[in-house]
């Protein structure tokens, strides 16, 4: 039977001589593997290159329950993307952002709001014309909003440490050593309270900015199932130094 949805590609892999597997994250469906025959090839009907890094697509798909891979009959690109592709900084960002979104989104279910919010996301940062140094370490504290962890803080209490393993804020150095203390939890509650317009304005040295963003991996890593290691991380390293 035939589907119209929206997709977030994820993950492209080679199958057969010409043909690929792709992994999208579609409004409709959550997330599915589909076997497109051909995209390889020159003239192909539906081109592997549709398929970059969390391009947004319309989508005409055969759907079938419980199949591990399904089928595509139409893909266009909407909205195409303009600054993405051809940005080095807004690529980097894309490539690694891509790669957290498949490790957490492998089993998702349908969403229309986590869906909605990785869309608009990935629209703002085409279309921006900021500064984009903070903008992944603000994604992936909102982005845990709607994996179910998001850190609990109370904007009228300020509390000196974060324990990465409970996702709470609190007074007590924990026992562990999954903890942000200062002046780096500071600076993490700011992240929390600021949306993507603003972010530019949160100043820290690159230094710490590395720092936090390998706690945020830390955190992610704590309360996602097999996340593992982050290959693409050395190429944000690069950029933002």
């Amino acid at each position: 039977m035939l589907h119209k949805t929206q997709g977030i590609a994820l993950k492209t892999t080679s199958y057969a001589d010409n043909s690929i597997v792709v992994h999208i994250f579609t409004e409709t469906f959550g997330m599915q593997s589909y076997l497109i025959n051909g995209a390889r090839k020159p003239k192909a009907r539906i081109p592997a290159n549709l398929f970059q890094p969390l391009h947004l697509l319309d989508l005409v798909v055969y759907y079938k329950e419980n199949n591990g891979l399904q089928r595509i009959k139409e893909a266009h690109p909407y909205p195409l993307l303009k600054e993405i592709p051809l940005d080095i900084t807004k690529g980097s960002i894309a490539i690694f952002l891509n790669e957290i979104l498949y490790k957490v989104l492998r089993h998702q279910s349908p969403d229309a709001f986590l869906f909605n919010f990785i869309q608009q996301s990935i629209i703002w940062l085409d279309e921006t014309d900021q500064r984009l140094s903070n903008f992944h370490l603000i994604f992936l504290i909102k982005l845990s909003r709607f994996l179910g962890f998001l850190p609990l803080h109370h904007p009228n209490q300020k509390y000196p440490y974060f324990n990465l393993l409970e996702g709470v804020f609190g007074n007590n150095l924990p026992a562990h050593g999954h903890v942000l203390q200062e002046p780096h939890t500071s600076i993490f509650i700011q992240l929390l309270q600021t949306d993507f317009e603003e972010s530019h304005r949160i100043k820290m040295r690159k230094d710490d900015r590395k720092y936090l963003l390998e706690k945020v991996l830390e955190f992610y890593r704590l309360h996602t199932e097999n996340f593992g290691q982050v290959n693409s991380l050395y190429i944000l390293e690069e950029i933002f130094n």
